[in-house]
């Protein structure tokens, strides 16, 4: 009895349920890298003026974080698009 009312439900929810298919194009995650890269930037700069105390080795700091991270997330977040999991 109980079973029977998993089953149905369950085939129900089925039924209802509509998949989504979209998924990000490569152009939306180069812009969210930027925007998240740009915010994580600033956040480095930050930290290393306060640690260091020189700005200028901040911003160096900074410059090479930037570029190395940006590029890691890109390829981050095309590798999660891929994975069907959680969809």
């Amino acid at each position: 009895m109980i079973t029977d009312q998993l089953i149905i439900k369950r085939d129900e929810q089925q039924s209802t349920y509509t998949k989504d298919n979209t998924s990000e194009s490569p152009k939306r995650s180069i812009v969210k890298s930027i925007s998240w890269r740009i915010v994580g930037t600033l956040d480095t700069i930050i930290i290393s003026w306060l640690v260091t105390g020189t700005l200028s080795l901040a911003f160096s700091i900074g410059l090479v974080e930037l570029v190395t991270k940006m590029v890691l997330y890109f390829f981050h977040e095309r590798i999660w698009n891929a994975i069907k999991w959680g969809k």
